[in-house]
């Protein structure tokens, strides 16, 4: 096979070994794989694969046809269409994804959609709801709410019942995003539209002073970005003042028996969406995987509303 690979931090698209499917475990032939920050971490070296995962093989989310079973695999056959969010190597010809990770395709779901779908709603998902307990009526602020991640957190929010105010830093993408049913502002003040339940923290550092200050009382803050900083300056009396809580987290390095878990709660709340049309995966621009330069240069320019994938 061929596969996007990491060389001094650059990338090229060289021959690999072909994988091979262990016990449980399903080899894909990926027809599309969305790019995401931590894709461009891991490139400069600053997110290094984990054990069992391809270390010079970017990709967190992938979709395509199963080409062939490993042993005592039950629940998927040659030919059904899948998706998934893995630990790495999505962005090659081919990829070893463990059966109870997979998600089927929905028949009206084309290649890109599907493959925009996986790692931007179950991350969006397991913050909001897992992590933060989002209920009916609650005020949720999504910060950077024109990429993947954002917008997944958007529309879920909507279609909980939330009342959503969205940051978005380039004026030109604030009526697509408000088309999603937010309330869409510019990042400067947004604390002035609190008070806010939860705050879905894609931007990182910068925010989390103002994140703080606008929460309501038992206010949750999930941090799951730091594209603008890592570091912040916090008010822990604001924080205790309205008995907040803030709670970080990543999907990537949890356990097989997690990862599954996740899944089939995507699979049960997240998937019937997508057959009504109540969600949807807006695609910012396709490259042929080949040419993955171009696409992780478009990318890193920002100013982009959904996902970018990588086709086959």
């Amino acid at each position: 096979m061929h596969a996007v690979t990491i060389v001094d931090n650059a990338l090229e698209w060289r021959e690999q070994p072909d994988p091979v499917p262990g016990v449980g475990e399903v080899l894909v032939r990926v027809r599309a794989a969305g790019l995401n920050a931590a894709d461009r971490l891991q490139v400069m070296g600053f997110y290094p694969a984990p054990p069992g995962s391809p270390p010079d093989i970017p990709g967190l989310e992938l979709a395509g046809e199963v080409a062939a079973l490993g042993p005592g695999v039950e629940r998927l056959a040659v030919g059904d269409r899948v998706m998934a969010v893995v630990a790495g190597g999505g962005q090659a010809e081919l990829c070893v994804v463990h059966e109870r990770h997979l998600l089927r395709v929905p028949e009206h779901m084309d290649w890109a959609a599907a493959g925009g779908f996986p790692e931007a709603f179950t991350t969006a998902y397991d913050a909001l709801f897992t992590q933060a307990q989002l209920s009916v009526g609650e005020r949720l602020c999504v910060h950077g709410a024109a990429g993947g991640v954002g917008i997944a957190g958007v529309q879920l929010g909507i279609a909980a019942g939330a009342t959503v105010v969205a940051t978005v830093r380039n004026e030109a993408l604030r009526d697509a995003v408000a088309a999603f049913g937010a309330d869409v502002v510019a990042p400067e003040g947004f604390a002035d539209r609190g008070p806010f339940d939860v705050v879905l923290e894609l931007v990182g550092g910068p925010n989390i002073p103002d994140d703080i200050r606008s929460l309501a009382t038992g206010g949750r803050i999930a941090v799951i970005g730091a594209s603008a900083g890592g570091t912040a300056e916090l008010s822990l009396f604001d924080l205790m003042r309205t008995r907040g809580r803030i709670h970080g987290s990543t999907l990537r390095a949890r356990s097989l028996e997690e990862k599954a878990t996740v899944a089939r709660t995507i699979e049960k709340h997240v998937l019937p969406l997508l057959g009504t049309g109540g969600l949807r995966v807006p695609v910012e621009a396709t490259f042929p995987m080949a040419d993955v330069a171009a696409a992780y240069e478009h990318f890193a320019a920002g100013g982009k509303l959904g996902k970018i994938l990588l086709m086959t």
